[in-house]
């Protein structure tokens, strides 16, 4: 993100009002838009040149070309790292890099094999996902990461293959009932593996804590600007790191909820209608579209349920931090998608 370029001035966290859930919805569909996908290499730098130039005052406003350009630079670059997020785990394709695997794992009739096939590639994802997008002030060892993985899929087969099993066993459900709650198995295990993969892989977070930076005063922003003062993180906070990462689980439910509950419930209504009956090779078509309809909607939904730039009073965390927030006693930190 902007954060990481060259310069003391900080340009407008955004067109919108984040302290709405409207504005965090409009600038979270700006952050996964999959049109920034299209950028090239000589296009990134272009916005990285625009926005270097106003955080070292060579351009005084923001132009519709300058927010076109941070965009790109938040859709793109890791805030921490200052590096590009390898573009299949970016937010911007995020919709694009899940419908295959989402479309497999909603694929109805599906055995056994394909059951814990499609369960794995879909953690495999999440895995890449996370860590790619996690807070990177607290780096993840090699055996964390495939520690968390292992038992990210054991979780996400283990309910897919209980509730498959369990289902046809729920003798007072009648054949329907039975039919959506099986459509709906994939679901269940997406959501508890989801919530449990975030924790796992961002387990390191919890354990060692968070930077944590105080909020700025109007002085202290101009400060910056002029070279006065450096924004330094004042510790590492656990609770700050407990709050980032619960939020963005429940976040990674949220998303997942209408993605893997409305397609496969519409899905069933349309396989009863004589236009699906007489076209059987139209349902994957079908499927697909209904899928990568909902995802478009839901991600920046879903995004938006919490800021990313989080604000909490200081007291709230630890008690190193109480006396040492910043503007109303408040502390910031990032966290994470």
């Amino acid at each position: 993100m902007t954060s990481s370029l060259p310069g003391n001035r900080d340009l407008p966290v955004s067109q919108y009002d984040l302290s709405t859930y409207l504005g965090r919805v409009r600038h979270s569909a700006d952050i996964s838009d999959p049109r920034t996908l299209l950028t090239s290499s000589a296009g990134l730098e272009h916005a990285k040149d625009l926005v270097t130039a106003y955080k070292t005052g060579k351009l005084r406003d923001m132009t519709p070309e300058l927010w076109r350009a941070k965009k790109i630079i938040d859709s793109t670059i890791h805030p921490d790292t200052g590096q590009p997020v390898f573009l299949p785990f970016r937010m911007s394709c995020f919709v694009l890099t899940n419908l295959v695997v989402t479309a497999g794992m909603l694929t109805p009739g599906m055995g056994t094999a394909g059951t814990l096939a499609w369960q794995v590639t879909n953690q495999s994802l999440n895995v890449a996902i996370n860590f790619s997008n996690a807070n990177k002030s607290t780096p993840l060892s090699t055996q964390t990461i495939i520690q968390s993985y292992c038992l990210a899929v054991s979780a996400s087969c283990g309910v897919a293959l209980g509730l498959n099993a369990l289902v046809p066993r729920l003798k007072r459900l009648s054949p329907n009932a039975k039919l959506i709650a099986g459509r709906l198995v994939p679901f269940a295990a997406v959501a508890t593996a989801g919530a449990l993969n975030v924790f796992l892989m961002r387990g390191e977070e919890i354990r060692q804590g968070i930077d944590v930076y105080p909020a700025l005063s109007d002085e202290d922003k101009r400060k910056i600007e002029t070279g006065e003062l450096e924004l330094k993180p004042i510790g590492k906070s656990k609770k700050a790191a407990t709050l980032a990462v619960g939020e963005t689980a429940i976040s990674r439910v949220l998303n997942a909820t209408p993605i893997m509950v409305l397609p496969p419930l519409i899905l069933v209504r349309l396989q009863q209608t004589e236009w699906l009956k007489q076209r059987p090779r139209m349902t994957l078509p079908v499927n697909l579209g209904l899928i990568f309809g909902t995802s478009i909607f839901a991600l920046p939904l879903a995004l938006a349920a919490f800021p990313q730039r989080q604000a909490v009073s200081a007291k709230t965390l630890e008690p190193d931090f109480h006396d040492r927030g910043g503007k109303d006693g408040m502390v910031e930190f990032n966290r994470g998608i």
